[in-house]
């Protein structure tokens, strides 16, 4: 690195944001995601045994995926290549996998190629990384906050691990926006502090943003820019635009509550007001739309199968409109929430069903059931004895389609209200089993 170059990079990390100067150096540093870095756990026994192999890391924004990516190469012994999906080419790729090639033959040293954003890269950039993955050449790490399951091609999928990040907890933001204070020379009354935690949703980037933005106009407004400054509930909301609450974490999520429970009772003019007051104390109307999309599902179900569809409507149009006017968007989606016929079927087949996966001892897939498409399946049973649903008149068979322990155990029981009421009316059902009871 040339004199200017060095000079350069010391100045960088000096107005890094803070966030950035904050990342940690080791696995011991990171807050949040035990479940993978903790000691013992395996992203971390994989890490420090030089045995991690390619990976997806998916997650929200600000959980971490860049750090984690960062302290997985500096733990293990290969060198860190870096790619942005929004930048790089084919090219790029191509360029990074003959360096990793020539940097293995003549020092020995493997590489690991992260790649951020990595559901961005087309299917022809994804389909030039897969050789050297299989092959060994490169350890892939993918950082996404979309789906894998839909953005990645399977055949790059099927050669990853897959590892999910969890948005931060609320100790955690707190941990880190003191650490972000304490580097920043500042300190913040804690009704701030519980504030921007709740605001930020587990987004440790979002977080810290705001302390630094935070500590920054509170200098500015004072007579000594060097002063150690405390911040307040205001330098915090002015930091965020007023696009903070404006009542402790203790009220932001007793007005959560309230929303959802008016909402269930089918009071619409309720919901409205929570809905109204919640925008209003600056809440993040994406936090909304997650909790309408939720209730579609936990409380309104089959009752109204059109209820998810209006409340996933109403979150796209968030997105994509975003404040003041997407609160119209809310606005219908609540009502039309409120409104809809209720049930909580859904919600109880499910648990019925995760019971009985948890409970039970392994069960085998009935031979019938099993797939039949592969040479030699026949000569194993499989398959033998499936009757085809559509060669019958009705397009409906009775016969086994679960494991013997577990056949004519009823999870799903519609109600008698909204769409399930038809449904429901002319089913035939089973008893319920003992762990439905």
């Amino acid at each position: 690195m040339s004199l200017f170059a060095d000079a350069a990079d010391r100045q960088l990390k000096r107005q890094a944001p803070l966030a950035a100067r904050l990342r940690p150096r080791t696995l011991d540093e990171v807050v949040g995601q035990e479940h993978l870095v903790a000691p013992g756990a395996p992203l971390r026994v994989l890490a420090e045994s030089d045995r991690v192999t390619s990976a997806i890391l998916w997650g929200p924004a600000g959980t971490g995926k860049t750090t984690l990516a960062r302290l997985l190469a500096d733990t293990t012994a290969k060198h860190l290549t870096t790619l942005s999906a929004t930048a790089a080419g084919v090219k790029d790729v191509r360029e990074a996998l003959a360096e990793a090639e020539r940097r293995l033959g003549e020092h020995g040293q493997g590489t690991m190629l992260f790649i951020d954003e990595v559901h961005r890269f087309s299917k022809s950039q994804q389909d030039v990384l897969l050789p050297a993955v299989e092959d060994g050449l490169v350890v892939l790490i993918g950082a996404t906050t979309e789906n894998p399951f839909f953005e990645v091609n399977p055949p790059l999928l099927s050669r990853a691990s897959l590892w999910r990040l969890h948005p931060l907890s609320p100790d955690n933001l707190r941990t880190l926006v003191r650490r972000g204070l304490e580097l920043e020379g500042a300190d913040a009354e804690d009704d701030a502090i519980d504030a921007v935690v709740a605001a930020c949703e587990g987004d440790a980037r979002a977080a810290l943003t705001t302390v630094e933005v935070a500590v920054a106009l509170a200098r500015a407004a004072g007579d000594d820019p060097s002063a150690r400054v405390v911040l307040t509930m205001d330098d915090m909301s002015r930091a965020r635009d007023g696009r903070l609450f404006h009542q402790g974490a203790d009220e932001h999520y007793d007005q959560v509550s309230a929303l959802i429970k008016s909402v269930r009772g089918s009071d619409p003019d309720a919901g409205l007001y929570w809905m109204a007051r919640m925008i209003e104390a600056g809440e993040d109307p994406r936090f909304l739309a997650r909790r309408m999309v939720i209730l579609a599902s936990e409380d309104i179900g089959l009752a109204d199968p059109q209820a998810l569809l209006v409340a996933e409507a109403a979150a796209r149009a968030v997105e994509y409109v975003g404040l003041p006017e997407a609160a119209l968007n809310l606005a219908e989606a609540v009502i039309y929430l409120a409104r809809a016929p209720k049930s909580n079927a859904v919600t109880v087949a499910l648990g019925r069903a995760q019971a009985d996966v948890r409970s039970s001892v392994h069960q085998e897939v009935p031979a019938h059931l099993r797939d039949a498409h592969y040479k030699g399946a026949a000569s194993l049973g499989h398959g033998a004895g499936y009757v085809y649903p559509h060669d019958d008149p009705s397009g409906v068979v009775a016969q086994q389609y679960r494991p013997d322990e577990l056949e004519g155990r009823v999870y799903y029981e519609p109600t008698p209200r909204g769409a399930e009421g038809a449904e429901g009316a002319g089913a035939e059902r089973g008893t319920v089993g003992e762990a439905d009871s």
